[in-house]
């Protein structure tokens, strides 16, 4: 590893805040090294590792007082600001250090109590390991390669080796008051070394500046590095190549099982050769059940991975009875170490969730498993570097963890576990939609929609362009797609199930709208109405439910139809009566799709400005009726324009309706005529 420290980035740092009284030239130095940590992901992942610098700020009495800026609750290193580094003032923290005890509770509150400012972040739950050392600087990361070294049953002793006197090693100690003091009595026990390993935990390093502070971590890191690497080479490890297996196949299975309860995760897929060689290994079923490399990790990825074991020759039928069995013994081992630590340590705990987080499966991959897409990814992120750090420290020796009943202490902390949230997750939170026509219209407004609604959105369209404004604006995932087209239909649907896992709901827009009389319209333009108007929305329907049926767990299926279908026009045939079949169609899905739990619905809308109409058209309907255009489109029983978003409302609810099947929700402001009967 190579430090990344630049004097003129710094010096840009300094200038950048210059101009902020709130921010002096200690402080800019801390945001621009503790970026440089948080950026490396060998160091931290995902707001791991923390820092702090002691400098001086001014009260609100105006006096310049000693601080401590540390790493406040929520912050990234990545990309910190002077906002993310709270004050606490430093002479009263410190002196709490004589202290007996302190429960975490009145250690929590000690720390608030001592901020500069009271709407400032919680400082990190290791402020009190920051304060009662004595060096202005002090960087923590939970670096793989250390990780490697302190995951070791002779840690100690390795460490040793390595570093020599250079760092001194502190046993494992749960975060808190305890690990603060005992670090600090090691310092002092070896003054003159330049950081602190924590067992089971990470690293530690200080200087009397932000550059010597980082470059002395990024040396140790670089000697933990090359001292795995050499080991690695020594040592030959027993691997058994797997046969490739189609992810497709398994992904919906696997998510419907983990759906149990009313659960909803979204997965996320990660290959690589790497992840290949380690799943490969001979030793993996071992390995893989020891724990986490580091005791914060617990809260994202749970203790332990959960291991299938399949084959490419396995149907349908094994793979489901598989994923079964294993989920089921996963779920009763988790619920039984709960059981078994609560009470040996008499300690009545709300449980957690008792799924697993991450799944390893030779011949596919490393899957993570959250509740959000972020989650999932962060869970992914976290076990692609354990699976480094386990190489590592397979090669240097074993790879030995903290026990269960340590790891229980810290998934059931509820320090640790207040870094979740507690945030009431949305109605749709953990649903894949697929959505058609979203580059504009209906189709955006419904893309919009669902995603407040908290749904993991797949969105299509012809033209790429508007869609792709439309995806970026949400952060979504999209695909240019002639949905007119069968088989790039069932490619594309198959694509969102490789991203997420499965499928839970369509909203199937897309529409043209051809005008002529009925007996006078070209066979081919009523064909191709058909196929966009209709085929379109049974191409979709029919792939989804397939994925749906594999999943177990229900879905939807809402379809985008007319007031045509039921109040058709002069010379409006060519599109009403592809639309009333699609009417049919929802009816006949909610028929047959009923008892596997998918809930088939339709809206009809009209008169929205939507541009399926083209303004010449919508003028010449209008002065039939002797209206402008404007009259036109308020023209119904309510007096009111019907806008897109009215209508993307009634999808959103009827994806939430979970007892209404086989129904037309009418969003015309109004239209007896084109009411269902």
């Amino acid at each position: 590893m190579e430090s990344r420290w630049s004097d003129a980035d710094a010096q840009a740092t300094i200038e950048r805040y210059r101009d902020d009284p709130r921010v002096n030239q200690d402080v800019a130095l801390r945001v621009h090294s503790s970026r440089l940590i948080g950026r490396d992901p060998a160091l931290v992942l995902h707001g791991g590792g923390n820092t702090s610098v002691k400098t001086t700020a001014r009260d609100d009495t105006g006096q310049e007082v000693a601080v401590l800026c540390v790493k406040g609750s929520g912050w990234d290193l990545a990309d910190i600001e002077p906002a993310g580094l709270p004050a606490v003032r430093l002479e009263s923290l410190a002196a709490l250090r004589e202290r007996e005890a302190l429960s975490d509770e009145d250690m929590v509150n000690a720390q608030r109590t001592r901020l500069i400012d009271s709407s400032s972040p919680n400082p990190s739950v290791e402020t009190l390991l920051h304060g009662f050392l004595p060096h202005k600087f002090i960087d923590h990361s939970h670096a793989d390669a250390i990780l490697a070294l302190v995951d070791q049953p002779d840690a100690e002793d390795l460490c040793k080796t390595v570093f020599g006197d250079t760092l001194a090693v502190v046993p494992y100690t749960m975060p808190g008051f305890a690990l603060a003091k005992l670090a600090a009595e090691t310092y002092e026990r070896n003054p003159d070394v330049e950081g602190l390993l924590l067992l089971r935990h990470g690293l530690f390093t200080f200087g009397q500046t932000a550059k010597e502070s980082y470059e002395r971590h990024i040396t140790a890191v670089d000697k933990a590095e090359r001292f795995a690497a050499e080991a690695s080479a020594k040592v030959r490890i027993e691997r058994v190549p797997r046969l490739s297996i189609d992810y497709g196949a398994v992904a919906p299975i696997l998510r419907g099982k983990l759906g149990e309860a009313g659960r909803y995760y979204l997965l996320s897929l990660r290959r690589s050769d790497e992840i290949d060689a380690f799943l490969s290994r001979a030793d993996v079923g071992t390995i893989t059940q020891r724990g986490t490399a580091t005791p914060d990790h617990v809260i994202r990825t749970k203790r332990v991975p959960l291991l299938l074991d399949l084959t490419p020759s396995m149907n349908e039928a094994a793979i489901d009875a598989l994923i079964d069995q294993r989920l089921r013994a996963y779920r009763e081992d988790y619920l039984a170490y709960v059981e078994r630590e609560s009470t040996a340590k008499g300690r009545d705990v709300a449980r957690l969730d008792p799924d697993p987080r991450i799944i390893l499966v030779p011949g596919i991959g490393l899957i993570s498993a959250g509740t959000t897409e972020k989650a999932a990814t962060i869970a992914g992120d976290i076990y692609e570097h354990t699976m480094g750090v386990i190489e590592s420290a397979e090669a240097i020796g074993r790879y030995d963890v903290l026990s269960t009943a340590d790891l229980f202490d810290m998934e059931y902390w509820s320090l640790e576990q207040a870094k979740l949230g507690k945030a009431k997750p949305k109605p749709l939170q953990g649903r894949v939609v697929y959505l058609t026509g979203a580059a504009r219209g209906i189709g955006a407004a419904c893309a919009r929609a669902f995603a407040e609604s908290g749904a993991s959105l797949y969105l299509t369209d012809r033209d790429e362009t508007g869609l792709t404004k439309v995806a970026e604006s949400l952060g979504a995932c999209f695909e240019a797609v002639d949905v007119s087209d069968e088989a790039a239909v069932r490619t594309s649907v198959d694509r969102c199930v490789r991203l997420f896992g499965g499928l839970d709901g369509i909203v199937s827009n897309a529409g043209i709208a051809p005008q002529g009389a009925i007996d006078a319209i070209p066979t081919d333009d009523l064909k191709h109405s058909f196929e966009v108007n209709f085929f379109s929305h049974q191409y979709l329907a029919s792939a989804a439910v397939r994925v749906m049926r594999a999943q177990g767990t229900g879905g939807f299926l809402l379809f985008n139809a007319s007031k045509a279908a039921f109040n058709p026009g002069k010379d409006f045939g060519p599109y009403a009566i592809p639309k009333a079949a699609v009417i049919a169609l929802m009816r006949q899905y909610a028929i047959e799709a009923g008892s596997i739990g998918v809930r088939s619905n339709a809206v009809n809308a009209d008169r929205v400005r939507t541009g399926l109409l083209a303004s010449e058209d919508v003028e010449k309907r209008a002065k039939a009726r002797d209206l402008d255009a404007d009259a036109y489109y308020r023209s119904n029983l309510l007096g009111r324009e019907v806008a897109s978003e009215d209508v993307a409302d009634a999808f959103v609810n009827l994806a939430l309706a979970p007892s209404t099947t086989g129904c037309v929700i009418t969003v015309d402001g109004g239209n007896i005529a084109a009411a269902p009967r």
